[in-house]
């Protein structure tokens, strides 16, 4: 089983919403050539639709530059879940860029570690069953918990303010990956109803050793994506934690778009 995978999706309702941001609507402009005599003028290419706008912060102090963001965002974490819970899971390293690429990457095959933001679980991955026929060891799940618990106390108003109150940071490390022009908080929605289709597995889970590294036996499941992955592997009880903060942090993101 791929150690990369550690966390991955419970970040997203951690960090989802609680390094949020100043969400507006940002339409950039596009220069059109005046048309010449022989050839009519080409219209500027669409920015694409905004699905889930968020309305624009009305704190007044200004944001930091991306590139100096880490300790703000590192005290606003603070505040939101304690100094002590950031010093156990969080890796405050280039963090609002880790999150992005995280979140972005949770709907595909992996996510690379060196990018992620949170620290990976204590203690090593547990296999029980015969060597022929081994399983995933729910003593697995256990590793799982201080995390789980810590996500299911967020206050997700409070998560969401915060992410709001930074949003264009979000939105600028989203853009610097190379996609055409997308609304970061778009995505994050759109992530968000992909890790709720998690299938809820009860009972023994098969695995298989094809090298060094456990994976699941059954080919439906590992072709799964990282995200879904975690969250099988972290058990169906944690899951069900995570899918209900995600519920609720979906809801309230949905419920900030600005009346039209």
């Amino acid at each position: 089983m791929n150690e990369n995978f550690k966390y991955i999706a419970a970040a997203v309702a951690v960090v989802g919403a609680s390094i949020g941001t100043v969400i507006y609507i940002s339409m950039r402009s596009h220069h059109v050539a005046p048309p010449q005599k022989s050839a009519a003028a080409v219209p500027a290419p669409k920015e694409p639709a905004v699905k889930h706008p968020l309305p624009a912060s009305q704190t007044q102090e200004p944001l930091p530059p991306l590139v100096d963001s880490d300790q703000p965002m590192q005290n606003t974490l603070e505040e939101l879940i304690g100094k002590e819970s950031v010093e156990q899971f969080v890796i405050p390293k280039d963090l609002i860029r880790h999150i992005v690429v995280t979140i972005d990457n949770l709907t595909a095959e992996k996510v690379a570690e060196r990018l992620r933001p949170l620290k990976p679980a204590t203690g090593k991955f547990a296999v029980r069953g015969s060597e022929d026929a081994p399983v995933l060891d729910p003593a697995n799940f256990e590793r799982y918990k201080p995390l789980v618990q810590l996500i299911q106390s967020l206050d997700t108003q409070r998560l969401v303010a915060t992410y709001t109150r930074y949003y264009p940071l979000f939105q600028e490390a989203y853009e610097s990956l190379g996609h055409p022009p997308q609304y970061f908080n778009d995505r994050l929605v759109e992530v968000i109803d992909h890790l709720l289709l998690t299938p809820d597995l009860r009972g023994p889970i098969a695995l298989a050793q094809p090298s060094v590294q456990y994976e699941y036996a059954d080919p439906k499941i590992e072709s799964r994506s990282a995200g879904q992955k975690v969250l099988i592997r972290m058990g169906s009880d944690n899951a069900a934690v995570v899918k209900d903060k995600l519920r609720e942090l979906r809801s309230v993101l949905i419920a900030q778009q600005p009346v039209k």
